[in-house]
């Protein structure tokens, strides 16, 4: 892995990123101490975004109790922790470290496509570890890992987490320049991935559906993108196998051959399925911190 020595941020944020590096050479065994001050501080001190966990989670789950309510709510705050230090640990982690935790299944789902010249579109969510997702697939695939995201409005943070999600190989794709990317590389084998369990609001052309017990809007560009360039689309789950190790499974959503009729939103909807039983299974393991909700229709 390599990184860049560019530093972009102001004077004043160096001697934390000291700290933040530093502490990403300790052993993971180390740093999994950290996120048990990290879970006691976030659950019983700050109680961080604990009226937004307590509400996700009682409205998609309100068949359990509210003492399974609790005990959820508990089990996610230390997986957060743990996740913290995971992201963290890519500043120094090696690239035989990575692949020894990180298990990819269904990797032909992409081969294919990429010795035909086509993008994939591969969604994912922030389930599991999702920042071990794009570095994982960089690994596996070289030079063929592209993740979409929206840059952060601090230099420090934008920075950091530039340095960490590219360091194996992998390409950032603002947002706003997703479109204008495929245009470019529209004959490059490679896969496109998209975080796109966010919260789309009336601006982003939502399409909404019933997930989790509630009424729930999804951005619907996959559905869009994959008609106009006859992008194969997979989902992405990154599973929790135990502590530090995780299971990256591929599942196809369309084979990009067929027609594809964008407002139908078939992709989106496969993918809403999917993810709800994938949460289902392991609910402690999903951002309930997010207000994914905060849109009604």
């Amino acid at each position: 892995m390599t990184t860049s020595t560019a530093r972009n941020y102001p004077w004043y944020y160096r001697p934390f990123d000291w700290l933040l590096t530093g502490l990403a050479y300790l052993p993971l065994s180390v740093l999994y101490g950290l996120a048990g001050g990290l879970y006691l501080l976030m659950n019983y001190v700050v109680g961080y975004r604990k009226r937004v966990v307590l509400e996700n989670l009682r409205n998609s789950f309100p068949e359990k109790t509210a003492a399974e309510i609790q005990q959820i709510r508990k089990e996610f705050y230390w997986h957060f922790a743990q996740v913290m230090v995971e992201i963290l640990k890519l500043a120094a982690m090696s690239e035989i470290e990575l692949r020894r935790r990180v298990t990819i299944r269904n990797p032909e789902l992409l081969s294919g496509p990429f010795a035909q010249g086509r993008t994939v579109l591969a969604l994912g969510s922030h389930a599991g570890n999702w920042e071990w997702i794009l570095p994982s697939g960089a690994l596996e695939f070289p030079g063929r890992a592209y993740g979409v995201y929206k840059p952060l409005s601090n230099p420090f943070f934008e920075e950091f987490l530039y340095r960490l999600r590219t360091r194996s190989g992998a390409h950032l794709i603002p947002m706003r320049d997703t479109l204008r990317d495929l245009v470019r590389r529209r004959t490059e084998g490679r896969a496109m991935s998209m975080l796109t369990d966010q919260a789309a609001g009336p601006e982003d052309r939502p399409y909404w559906t019933n997930f989790l017990n509630q009424d729930t809007s999804f951005y619907s560009s996959a559905d869009r993108l994959a008609s106009q360039f006859n992008c194969p689309v997979v989902y992405v789950n990154i599973k929790r196998v135990k502590r530090g190790y995780y299971e990256l499974v591929i599942l196809p959503l369309h084979d990009g051959n067929s027609p594809l009729d964008k407002d139908a939103n078939v992709v989106t909807e496969a993918f809403a399925r999917h993810l709800e039983r994938d949460i289902q299974a392991q609910p402690a393991s999903y951002l309930w911190t997010h207000r994914r909700w905060k849109h009604k229709r």
